[in-house]
Order: structure tokens, then C-alpha cells, then sequence
């Protein structure tokens, strides 16, 4: 049972699928749903299908405005989402977003502002860590030492395309923030937490259109290296995931320290296994296997207490913004290849 007074919550903005992530989490954490708004029917017909307890509101200003209303949520278009949410934060709300929760870096000083200003929370759901039971797990054995010092921190983050199923929001990187921007914000926010540094830097970083020649400003293939002060970083992104595979991605995480190493297959253990969330650990004696299925999910729970208590021990909001600075600087700074070059 929760500890705190019933959070109540409302959504903005259903343009992307982990919307629901985002809802189911709220409430199996004991929040309440009361309102919705977006300028979709559909998409606001298919939210109010499962969630009818959902109160359409006429504008997003009317549930800024109402007072009883805790925290937004939103998964509007990318490059709506934090002008949104710094209205957000000027109502007195909290706000968790999905990623990626800004898309260029004049958004990001305003939204850090405004925070600093308020007070109040911008968390950034980075599903691929906090959604995801397995990478949950890696976290607990680092922190209890089971592979020594972190040295880098390798993810491997293919996505099925599936362009039959993708708005033209999508395919623009000045609406979707390009590739790094978008879903490597994930793996940014990875590797800060499992080397646990506070400060990093892009060391280099490539971005490109391979196959995607009638879409021009389409990113499907990118990659960056980094340094924190703890710790280094590879991440790998693209969009070529293949339909036979039976999932729209073989994630892989690889967590290397100086007395063993930690896999994570997030998704799919395309050797046999079913199901997702499969660790594998490897330390001086033995190679383990842990079945993660059940593992608990505490963000959830971490963040309605933390609108409760004024505390950050869900995610540091240093933690959430410097996830994103390094996404926006390696999207910036990134070589162009492919049909991107005009090669």
C-alpha cells in the first residue's frame, strides 16, 4: 500500500505508444487517472478505451489550471514536449515525460531553468532502464560489487522500422530530434547509471541514412562514444531490425568491470530462452543466469513519493538533464554518412 496521499495525474499528449507504459506505471504505483487531452480522436479514443476513467478535458490549459491535479504526463510529438512541460512546471505540476524529453539544447537550458526556478520535478521516463526488469537487476549487482569497478558500459539498441505504423512526425528530425537525440537518450541515461558518473562527454559520435533515400533528413543508423568521470561508453542505434526476428528489437546491454562482466538480453534470447529479461553474470568462479521476469519495477512507486516528499531518489534531476545534454551534443556534433552526406 502507498504512503503517501493519492497522487492524481493526467495525460498530454498520446502521439507515442509509451504513453500506456507511462500510465500503467502511475497507477500499479496507486496514482489516479483523472483527465486527458490531445488533438487526435483517434488517439484519444484508443487512450480512453483502456484507461475510461480518463475525463476528456477541452484544452491542455484546463488541466493546468486545475488545482487538484498533481503531475502531467506526456508523449506528444518530441519537439513538443518540453515547452509543454515547462507550462508544466509554471502551473505548480509535476511533469514525467517520455523521451526524448527535449529535442534541441536551447530547449533543454529552459527547461533547466525553469526547474531550478520552481522547484518542481521533470523526470524523463527512460523506459529502457527503468521499464525494464533485467536492467533493473544489473543495477542492483553493480551496486552490490558483484563485477568490481565499472569500466564501460556497451549498448547494442536495434528497432524494428515498421513504417506502415509511423506518423510523418517520425520520419523528420526536426519534430523527432534525429536518432541520438531520440532513442539514444536511452542509452545515455545507461551508461551515466551503471558507471555512476555525474560528468561525461561526447567523444565522437556518426549519424546516418543508409536506406531510407525518399525520406533525406531520416536517421536510421547511429553511434557515440563517451567518457564520464567514472566510467566509459559505447551505444549503437538503428532501425534495421528485421521482421523474422519476432520482436521489434534484440537489445543488448554489456556492463564490463574489473572482475567480471554482466549481459543483458533485454527483449530476446534469440539462443532459445523465451520471454525477455535474461541476465547472464560472469564472475571469477562461475557464469550465472538470472531469470529477471519478476523483478520489481520501483520507479514508480520512487516518484509519487518523491511529489510527496520533495526528494529525487527516482532519478536526479543532474542525472536526468545531463542523460539528455549528452544525446543533444552527440546529435549536434555527429558525422553525417550515408544518403545524409549524399554519397
Amino acid at each position: 500500500m502507498a504512503s503517501h496521499p493519492r497522487i492524481r495525474f493526467a495525460a498530454i499528449g498520446l502521439n507515442h505508444g509509451h504513453i500506456y507504459d507511462q500510465t500503467a506505471t502511475l497507477l500499479q504505483a496507486g496514482a489516479e487517472l483523472v483527465a486527458v487531452q490531445a488533438a487526435e480522436p483517434d488517439l484519444l479514443a484508443a487512450y480512453r478505451q483502456r484507461y475510461p476513467q480518463a475525463i476528456p478535458a477541452a484544452s491542455a490549459e484546463a488541466i493546468l489550471a486545475d488545482p487538484t491535479i498533481d503531475l502531467v504526463i506526456s508523449a506528444g510529438i518530441p519537439c513538443d514536449r518540453a515547452p509543454l512541460g515547462v507550462r508544466v512546471m509554471q502551473h505548480g505540476k509535476d511533469y514525467m515525460v517520455d523521451k526524448p524529453g527535449v529535442t534541441t539544447l536551447a530547449q533543454l537550458a529552459e527547461v533547466r531553468r525553469v526547474q531550478q526556478e520552481t522547484g518542481r520535478i521533470y523526470s524523463i521516463y527512460y523506459s529502457e532502464r527503468l521499464g525494464v526488469r533485467s536492467a533493473v537487476k544489473a543495477g542492483e549487482l553493480v551496486a552490490a560489487g558483484a563485477i568490481g569497478q565499472v569500466v564501460q558500459v556497451l549498448i547494442l539498441a536495434p528497432h524494428h522500422e515498421r513504417p506502415h505504423t509511423r506518423p510523418a512526425w517520425f520520419y523528420d528530425p526536426a519534430q523527432n530530434g534525429g536518432i541520438l537525440t531520440d532513442i539514444g537518450s536511452h542509452q545515455f541515461d545507461q551508461v551515466l547509471f551503471f558507471t555512476g558518473s555525474t560528468a561525461a562527454a561526447v567523444v565522437a559520435s556518426q549519424v546516418a541514412n543508409y536506406a531510407h533515400p525518399q525520406q533525406p533528413g531520416f536517421e536510421d543508423f547511429g553511434d557515440a562514444m563517451v567518457q564520464g568521470n567514472h566510467g566509459a561508453g559505447y551505444v549503437r542505434l538503428d532501425w534495421f531490425t528485421p521482421a523474422g526476428l519476432g520482436t521489434w528489437g534484440d537489445g543488448r546491454l554489456t556492463i564490463l568491470g574489473t572482475t567480471g562482466y554482466i549481459e543483458v538480453r533485454k527483449y530476446i534470447d534469440i539462443a532459445g530462452r523465451a520471454g525477455g529479461d535474461h541476465l547472464f553474470w560472469v564472475d571469477p568462479e562461475t557464469v550465472h543466469y538470472i531469470d529477471c521476469s519478476t523483478v520489481d519495477l520501483p520507479y514508480g512507486r520512487q516518484l509519487l513519493q518523491d511529489i510527496v516528499d520533495r526528494t529525487e531518489t527516482a532519478m536526479s534531476q543532474q542525472h536526468c538533464f545531463l542523460a539528455s545534454e549528452l544525446a543533444l551534443r552527440a546529435q549536434q556534433q555527429a558525422r553525417r554518412l550515408g544518403h545524409l552526406a549524399g554519397e
